[in-house]
């Protein structure tokens, strides 16, 4: 029987993808700001793309979360990444983005590992995290924030990377608290899992993070950043910690699938182009630019 998690995990792709899209859109009608201000997140949410795009997130963190149920992290976190190549898409056919050729090649690899990592995962129900595990939950949280106020200090590429990396720390902690926390036997036992508020919280720190990340240059470099520093932390906790697995025999498929998926979006870091151009934030916003000027076909 095919385990519904592989449609979770199509459908999770998808959705990333078009909230890559209209939060990048978002961030770009939105002043830069240069400190770790919780604040920005009020202001994006004051656009109704940004909300929109939001509400996809959402989409695709629940299809996330309901894939990890059976499918392993290093599977569903590097397929995080796939929705890069609809976000890229999309940008090309509606935003008309022109592509260097690097990033295609780049995408095309991206696509090539997930690919191998699909072929290689075999679904399992996952381990609990002991008190343990809980505590290493809160430490990286404290940790995250606190790199994070200091790098929302970067300017331009380098603080995009650096912010999106943060980013990916985040969002990874989360995947490692919502994988035992999805085998949750009761609607009460949902609730009363400590896991269940370390995912909300570092989600919320990701969010903003990454929202720092899309206003400093590259959507495509902010959101590969992400998806390369989350992936190997949730790929190592889950192999060694939350009883996932490779099927016997191809656990060389899966190590050149995640290779390549990692190549992919480090690559994209370094050679993704910036699709946004706006002003520094001053003391108060400037005002909404029209959307046809939201993102500017690259040349």
């Amino acid at each position: 029987m095919v385990s519904s998690g592989w449609c979770f995990l199509a459908a999770m792709i998808v959705a990333y993808g078009f909230a890559n899209l209209l939060q990048s859109v978002a961030a770009a009608r939105t002043t830069v700001h240069h400190t770790f201000d919780p604040g920005l997140l009020l202001r994006l949410a004051s656009h109704r793309t940004y909300l929109v795009g939001l509400f996809c997130q959402v989409i695709g963190f629940v299809l996330a979360f309901l894939a990890r149920r059976d499918l392993p992290l290093f599977l569903v976190q590097a397929s995080v990444a796939a929705g890069l190549g609809v976000t890229a898409l999309l940008g090309v056919l509606v935003l008309k983005w022109r592509l260097p050729v690097a990033e295609v090649v780049l995408l095309v690899l991206l696509f090539a590992g997930i690919t191998a990592l699909v072929l290689a995962a075999e679904p399992a129900p996952s381990r609990q995290l002991g008190a343990a595990g809980l505590a290493g939950l809160v430490a990286a949280l404290v940790v995250i924030a606190v790199l994070g106020f200091f790098t929302a200090r970067l300017r331009g590429a380098p603080g995009s990377v650096a912010l999106g990396s943060l980013a990916g720390l985040a969002f990874s902690a989360a995947a490692v608290a919502a994988r035992p926390l999805a085998s949750a036997d009761s609607a009460e036992a949902f609730v009363r899992d400590p896991l269940l508020y370390l995912l909300i919280v570092h989600s919320v720190v990701g969010q903003l993070l990454l929202g720092l990340a899309m206003q400093r240059g590259s959507t495509t470099a902010a959101v590969a950043a992400m998806d390369a520093a989350g992936a190997v932390p949730a790929a190592i906790i889950g192999l060694l910690l939350l009883n996932d697995r490779i099927w016997p025999g191809r656990e060389w498929l899966a190590g050149v699938g995640f290779v390549a998926t990692l190549v992919a979006v480090v690559g994209l870091t370094r050679y993704a182009e910036p699709q946004h151009h706006h002003a520094v934030a001053r003391e108060r916003e400037l005002p909404m630019v029209p959307a046809g000027t939201a993102a500017r076909p690259r040349r």
